[in-house]
């Protein structure tokens, strides 16, 4: 099952496994804490997420770039998940919108600066042929942290009595281990670094161009999973059994994003990514049209097989078509494209949330994943993976 995952792979897995253990003890309460402690509506829960991710995106781009350039991209890694280890246990103190906003924007600074790095060691240290599998195991593994983490602060509210805030100061003991654990593990693989200013300031060009661009359009209609959250408690679920759906939701991502990431590995990326989209335009059809507890539960376990066909798959093609020199820089662009888009995304569907109602919202969002999958099949060609780096 794990045959070609290298130990970088392995322990990067377990890094984003306590990564998110620390986060999702926060993010499926963040809502109820938005809305019900601070008193925030639908619209200041999209700027808040969209200002969030399109930072990180932005920071993305910058640190991709600059780990082609340094010899080692292990310090841009630890740098970075040491700021949001610390910053993100600060919501507890939060006591407006805004100030939720401040800690979101400093955990996505770390995020932005070990994102890009982080893949790109990865992708250096498998073989082309199994990187569908790798990734697919890293994102596994990321989300058997986020089952973990709802079940803490489940165990916490519902056993020893906790309010919100204790939840979030606890969440900040994993974060804190993760980074240690790179410090001591990740080890640097051997590749040639850039000297010169190609790819710098320069947009991608020719499949990669293509690729983004696509990404690009998919993320106009990909608002924050927030929103899913605040759907299941207008049908009926309660702020108790919330955890509960978020575990289950990520027990179906981490079952599914392995699987499909070797998949691609055999028979190409873009059947695969093409598969995901069209779940993901069922999925928010459902959701506009969901009206009972029973449905909302169906709708994630459905709604979790979108990220298993797609979140490993996506980088895997990505790093199949950039130059082995430059992967940083085009993880990096990627993640760019993907949060240029997060910020309109997320915000004009709180809006069209908060005016029309959530049948709106979701309609639009089936609508634009309808037409990224059509424009992935018209402009980005098949391409199966090369058997070696």
């Amino acid at each position: 099952m794990f045959r070609g995952i290298s130990g970088n792979v392995l322990v990067l897995g377990v890094v984003s496994f306590l990564t998110d253990v620390s986060s999702e003890m926060i993010y499926p309460l963040l809502p109820l804490f938005l809305t019900t402690v601070l008193g925030a509506g639908p619209a200041i829960l999209g700027v808040i997420e969209g200002v969030a991710e399109s930072t990180a995106s932005f920071l993305k781009l910058g640190s991709g770039i600059l780990s082609d350039r340094l010899p080692r991209r292990k310090g841009l890694v630890v740098g970075g998940y040491a700021v949001s280890s610390l910053a993100r246990p600060l919501i507890a103190v939060a006591t407006t919108p805004l100030a939720v906003l401040g800690v979101r924007f400093a955990d996505r600074i770390g995020k932005g600066i070990r994102t890009s790095p982080r893949d790109a060691l990865i992708a250096d240290s498998v073989d082309a042929g199994v990187r569908g599998k790798a990734f697919g195991f890293h994102r596994s593994m990321d989300h058997a942290g986020a089952i973990v983490g709802p079940l803490v602060a489940t165990a916490c509210l519902a056993w020893f009595a906790f309010d919100l805030r204790a939840v979030f100061w606890l969440a900040g003991v994993p974060g804190i281990l993760a980074v240690l654990l790179i410090i001591f593990k990740v080890r640097e693989t051997g590749r040639r670094h850039l000297e010169d200013g190609r790819f710098l300031f320069t947009i991608p060009r020719g499949r990669l161009r293509a690729y983004l661009l696509v990404l690009f359009i998919f993320t106009l209609g990909n608002s924050s999973d927030a929103f899913l959250l605040l759907r299941a408690s207008q049908l009926g679920v309660t702020p108790a059994r919330i955890p509960l759906l978020w575990t289950f939701f990520h027990l179906i991502k981490m079952l599914a994003t392995m699987p499909f990431g070797a998949l691609s590995d055999r028979i190409g990326r873009r059947s695969v990514i093409l598969a995901g989209w069209s779940v993901y335009a069922l999925a928010y059809g459902g959701f506009a049209l969901a009206t009972t507890e029973l449905h909302i539960w169906l709708l994630f376990a459905f709604y979790g097989l979108f990220y298993g066909l797609t979140e490993g798959v996506e980088k895997a093609l990505l790093a199949d078509i950039a130059l082995p020199a430059e992967r940083g820089a085009a993880f990096g662009w990627y993640n760019c494209a993907i949060g240029i888009g997060a910020l309109p995304a997320s915000v004009i569907f709180g809006m069209l949330w908060q005016r029309l109602g959530p049948h709106a919202a979701f309609g639009c969002g089936a609508l634009v994943a309808c037409l990224a999958g059509l424009l992935l099949l018209l402009i980005v060609p098949a391409r199966r993976p090369a058997a070696t780096t």
